[in-house]
């Protein structure tokens, strides 16, 4: 009998235990939509989050469009608790209702621009635009410098963009053309004119990514970000030169925000703060990306990005006004460009 009532007492217990770990579990979870791996580095920001917060972030591989679609979804009762994705999508999730206001710290380190003024959404990092070139596939001609310098003759055939009727890449490198060439997202005329012209100079326009043709040479000039041509220097290790054009160009913001209703909305508070500390700026700034706040990377990994003198040339741009322009813009290109 005794036996019997030790054996329950040491089941009891170990259920108990067992109940105090899932919950301990489930009080240490905060589920993150749109969170890859392999993006961004995210992999080893996940693991970081986990060691120094004790917060488990599941990896997750939605894109940002299906990653918005899923909280419309589950708006009445919500899965996520944090959500990362490209800016226009979080000016839609926050018009949307399914985001809520969070002002996270090094909240007043953040530029104009980067965040909603409720807090719906932060930027984290950025990819800027500009020229990736492969030095060596020059031939021995200069590094171009500006935006009118892919017009050049001795350029012809070298000069690669995505299409920007089809990728959004190719759309944010219409955008800082425009506004070089003294267009603004109501007007796209000088944007329409450039590429008539730079037409005549034999671009190569791929639908898909291009990186790999950069690093082979076939393609020697990319309007891309500054992130791809880091990567393809500092990791891939090419001879890779990164441009912002002297006209100008755009930098685009990578977001994150918190759901309304988030069933582990502390913990999800804790992992926005956590990728905007010292420490996860750090991680972006490791993986090429360059971190919203300033001042808080290595000279190492600082020393891989072009001066801030250079990037004071990339602008901000009201991001939902670039979004419903964009249809309008692609109709134009393709019929006047293509």
């Amino acid at each position: 009998m005794q036996n019997i009532t030790l054996t329950r007492l040491a089941t009891a217990t170990l259920l108990l235990g067992a109940s105090l770990t899932a919950h301990t579990a489930l009080a240490a979870e905060a589920v993150c939509y749109n969170c890859p791996p392999e993006w961004a580095d995210w992999g080893t920001q996940l693991q970081a989050i986990a060691k120094d917060t004790g917060i488990q972030v599941p990896q997750d591989n939605k894109n940002s469009g299906q990653s918005l679609a899923q909280l419309v979804a589950e708006k009445n009762n919500p899965v996520a608790d944090v959500v990362y994705y490209g800016v226009s999508f979080g000016i839609q999730a926050a018009k949307s209702g399914v985001v809520t206001d969070y002002k996270p710290a090094h909240w007043d380190q953040i530029p104009e621009g980067m965040k909603d003024p409720q807090g719906k959404w932060v930027a984290l990092h950025s990819g800027t635009m500009g020229l990736m070139v492969n030095v060596d596939a020059l031939g021995g001609l200069p590094i171009p410098q500006s935006w009118n310098d892919l017009l050049k003759p001795e350029y012809k055939g070298m000069v690669g963009y995505l299409d920007p009727s089809s990728a959004f890449v190719g759309y944010v490198g219409a955008v800082a053309i425009n506004l070089a060439e003294g267009g603004n997202l109501n007007d796209f005329t000088p944007a329409i004119n450039y590429f008539k012209k730079l037409a005549n100079n034999a671009p190569i326009v791929p639908k898909q990514t291009a990186y790999a043709r950069v690093l082979s040479g076939e393609i020697p000039i990319l309007l891309d970000y500054d992130f791809n041509a880091y990567r393809a220097r500092y990791k891939d290790h090419v001879n890779v030169a990164f441009v912002i054009p002297n006209e100008g160009s755009v930098t685009v913001p990578y977001v994150i925000s918190l759901v309304k209703g988030a069933p582990h909305a502390d913990n999800g508070k804790k992992v926005i703060d956590y990728v905007l500390s010292d420490k996860g700026q750090s991680i972006w700034a490791n993986a090429y990306l360059r971190p919203v706040r300033s001042g808080v990377i290595s000279a190492e990994a600082g020393s891989r990005f072009l001066p801030d003198s250079d990037y004071a040339r990339a602008k901000t741009v009201d991001y939902q006004q670039m979004a419903d322009a964009q249809k309008a813009f692609s109709a134009r290109y393709l019929s006047e460009v293509k």
